[in-house]
């Protein structure tokens, strides 16, 4: 349990809801391991308990988030939202959102969230395919400067997502990025390396120290969730899978899927 000189840094206290707004990986981060479920459990382990509201939505962009911000988020009267938005508004190509609209969306949530008297913590868009040099994360660039810079402008929190991912997929191995995902089940969607890296991004922003970085992540090793075709595995088995799978150059769920497919093959030889 931290000290209450600890917790009296961070920006979050104790009882406080945190109202979770954005698109499918919000929706999925809500999970057993997902990053909205890592970010409470974080906080937990710094003595706070604190309840999220989730409302992630598959497919939503920024007017969607904008029309629905009074029934998922206002009328709740949380203490907190973090606001993820922008990976749809890119990726759907001629029914996205143009940047203009984008910032008037963006801009219209943040006000009215803190006219509310909500607190607001901005996230970056998280990368759309693992390359920070394809046409899409070209794309997605500018959006993100303005939300850098929206949330100097009205004094949020902010939480650089798409620069932590793109400094680790630099950092990764270079024989498995681009042969297999790094951080993501499907180059957008998170995968529980993902969603750590978002949890950290979360939690630092409401100013946990470094220790307090690392206290989260020992608890989040006893957190499990089911991987399709095998049975439960804590974050702590995970991890030691996503080591394996890296002395072999590949990825943790290219590796189960090889032993699952090593199990079915020796059930069924002659």
């Amino acid at each position: 349990m931290a000290k209450a000189a600890d917790t009296a840094k961070l920006a979050v206290t104790n009882g406080a809801t945190i109202a979770f707004m954005g698109d499918s990986i919000t929706q999925i981060g809500a999970g057993p391991v997902g990053y909205v479920s890592l970010v409470i459990a974080g906080l937990k382990s710094a003595g706070l308990n604190v309840k999220a509201i989730p409302a992630g939505i598959s497919g939503h962009k920024s007017n969607n988030m904008l029309e629905r911000l009074q029934s998922d988020v206002i009328d709740k009267k949380p203490d907190w939202m973090t606001l993820s938005c922008g990976v749809n508004d890119v990726w759907h190509g001629a029914n996205g959102i143009p940047l203009e609209q984008y910032r008037a969306n963006i801009s219209n949530i943040v006000e009215r969230a803190q006219s509310a008297g909500i607190k607001v913590m901005i996230l970056t868009a998280t990368m759309i395919m693992e390359n920070a040099d394809n046409d899409l994360n070209k794309k997605l660039a500018p959006y993100n400067v303005f939300l850098r810079e929206l949330a100097k402008e009205k004094n949020c929190l902010l939480a650089d997502l798409n620069a932590d991912m793109q400094a680790a997929i630099k950092a990764a191995d270079p024989e498995i990025v681009g042969k297999f995902h790094v951080l993501t089940a499907d180059g957008v969607h998170m995968a529980p390396l993902g969603d750590m890296l978002m949890a950290r991004g979360v939690l630092r922003a409401f100013g946990m120290s470094a220790d307090q970085l690392s206290a989260a992540e020992e608890a989040w090793k006893a957190m499990s969730f089911t991987v399709t075709g095998a049975t439960p595995l804590t974050l702590a088995d995970y991890m030691k899978l996503c080591d394996l799978a890296a002395r072999q150059k590949m990825n943790a769920a290219a590796l189960l899927n090889r032993m699952l497919q090593d199990d079915i093959q020796a059930a069924v030889a002659p």
